[in-house]
Parts: C-alpha cells; structure tokens; sequence
C-alpha cells in the first residue's frame, strides 16, 4: 500500500483538519511528528514531508519541479496530491527551523544510522529536481546530517552518491581515504551494499516508494569499488 494510502481516517483528519489547519503560525509537522503513528511508514512520511518543505525554500523559491519531485518520490496518487500539497505549504510556512525538525528525526531515529541515512536520500531527490545542488541546499543537507551524527567524510560519500564525484575520486563515494589498505575498503564496500540493498530498505521497515531509490545508489557504490578494484589491482 502507498503510503499516502495508509493516511487515511484519523491520521487524515489530523493532516488535513483540526490543529494542523490552524498551525498556520504553529508547528505542524512538529504536531504530527510528536502524534508518534505506530506505523513506521507512516512516520517516515510526515518527517520527509517536514524536512523536504523547509529544504525546498533554503534556495529561497520552492519551484514546481521540487514539489513534483517530492510528489514522484513519495509515488503521490493523483487524487491525494492536492492534500499533499496543502501540508507541504502548511510545514513550509511553520515557523519553527529546521533544525528542529531534524532533531526530531534524529531522536525518532536514534541508534538506527541506516534508516536516517534513508531520509538523507530523499532530501537529496528533492535537492536533484533542478539538476543542481545549489549553495543553500547543500548547507542545509550538510546541517541536516551533522545533526543525524553523520561524520563530513560520511556526509560527502552520501553527497556523492547522488550527484557524483570527481572522476578520479571514488573513494569519496565509499567514504574513505585513499591511504585505506585493501581489507578496510572492502569491509566498508560490503557494508555499504548490506545497507543499502533493497532488501535491507524493507527489512528496516521503510516506505516501499524508497526501496527504488536504493537502486541507483547501490549502482553508484558498486561502480566506485570496481574502480578502485581496477585501480590497485585487487
């Protein structure tokens, strides 16, 4: 089932009604992120939706290709998407920074670095929607994962996994240095691909619309071992 599919009955009522239509000057997606839905897709939902409102203004203009990217990653069906878009705006204009609701993501999440990396991709789908990652989003990206606890090296191999590395720089996307003897960057390639394998996604309990975005990124894991595989002779 999508995941617009399961917000449905209250869990709608309380998107699209009630305090979130008052939370004009309020916290609406802190309200929802706090309402702690059992159901773990439908958590990872609302937190996407909070993060990737407030990305798609750290350019300073949310455009329509963010919104549709948005709406492409979450595979929004064509009746929901005036809902979706009504909270979008809604956890757009909250008053409250983004910091705040990265933090919250980051205690949601806490001891589960695999599933916080998850929602660093999809802010990383949004940023993509234009092509270019402008200065604005990468601060704000770059924020984000320093309050999920991720590490500058680690943050750049995410980075890079999305919109590439400099060609002769495949350890970046690995995450390490180019000084790492054989046995590391291999014990951290299949790390890597462990934690990034669409069966791991759905075993971590994420929205089947992310399991796809796996794809790409494990493609670009695997082509950065072979290089380096290639490079050393290994």
């Amino acid at each position: 089932m999508s995941v617009w599919g399961k917000l449905g009955g209250g869990a709608a009522g309380l998107l699209f009604a009630g305090p979130v239509g008052a939370a004009l000057g309020a916290l609406a997606g802190h309200f929802l992120i706090d309402k702690a839905f059992a159901d773990p897709d439908v958590q990872f939902a609302v937190a996407m939706i909070a993060l990737c409102a407030k990305m798609a203004q750290s350019d300073g203009v949310v455009s329509d290709a963010e919104i549709n990217a948005f709406e492409r990653v979450f595979t929004v069906p064509d009746d929901e998407r005036r809902h979706v878009r009504r909270f979008f705006d809604l956890a757009r204009r909250d008053t409250a920074g983004f910091e705040m609701y990265a933090d919250q993501i980051a205690k949601i999440y806490a001891g589960k670095p695999a599933l916080l990396e998850d929602v660093l991709d999809g802010l990383f789908e949004i940023a993509k929607a234009d092509n270019v990652l402008h200065p604005g989003e990468e601060a704000f990206l770059s924020r984000v994962a320093e309050i999920f606890g991720f590490s500058p090296r680690e943050f750049r191999r995410i980075r890079a996994s999305h919109f590439g590395a400099d060609a002769a720089d495949p350890y970046t996307i690995l995450g390490v240095d180019e000084t790492s003897d054989d046995d590391e960057i291999k014990r951290t390639y299949l790390m890597l691909v462990r934690e990034n394998h669409p069966d791991t996604l759905i075993g971590r309990g994420v929205p089947e619309e992310f399991v796809r975005l796996a794809t790409a990124k494990l493609a670009a894991i695997n082509g950065a071992y072979e290089k380096i595989r290639n490079e050393r002779g290994i």
